[in-house]
């Protein structure tokens, strides 16, 4: 599985991976305020800003996932519904790690919405602790959203020099 940088004009399709697998996988657990923040659009937006950060798999014009990081942080991972259980995931969180690592990070984290347990068993498999509950910051275009998430970390192996 390639995972390479995002394409610009793969804005819209990636939009809708992340917004139909957040509704999939975050809707029934948050707040309805953060969901009524969360809408197809919302998600364009943030892909647009964080486009440098946005690595995919699939083929150019067809992705069907994507991860972003922001510092330390294991941002976002989605994959496409008939994707799921390919080897996708697996692929993305491995090219996402070695980013994390080629910048210095030591100790990655991400945020996993409470109740999340089929992302939390993917995590889990994949090396990641669940370390604490921790309040987080969701941005949103109306500003950020506090709500509380489990917080996973993995120790990184340092990129050979």
């Amino acid at each position: 599985m390639i995972v390479r940088a995002a394409e610009v004009h793969e804005g819209d399709q990636l939009a809708t991976i992340w917004y139909e697998g957040w509704n999939d996988a975050h809707a029934e657990l948050v707040p309805p305020e953060l969901k009524r923040e969360r809408t197809l659009d919302s998600f364009r937006d943030r892909l647009r800003t964080a486009l440098a950060d946005v690595r995919v798999a699939g083929p150019i014009g067809a992705p069907v996932g994507f991860t972003i990081i922001k510092c330390d942080e294991l941002y976002q991972l989605y994959v496409s519904a008939p994707a799921r259980g390919s080897g996708v995931a697996a692929a993305l969180i491995d090219d996402a790690e070695a980013r994390l690592a080629a910048s210095g990070v030591s100790t990655a984290w991400l945020a996993c919405a409470i109740g999340n347990h089929r992302a939390a068993r993917f995590y889990e498999k994949r090396g990641w602790h669940r370390t604490t509950t921790v309040a987080y910051s969701a941005d949103t275009a109306s500003g950020h959203f506090k709500l509380q998430v489990w917080r996973y970390e993995k120790l990184l192996i340092p990129a050979a020099s």
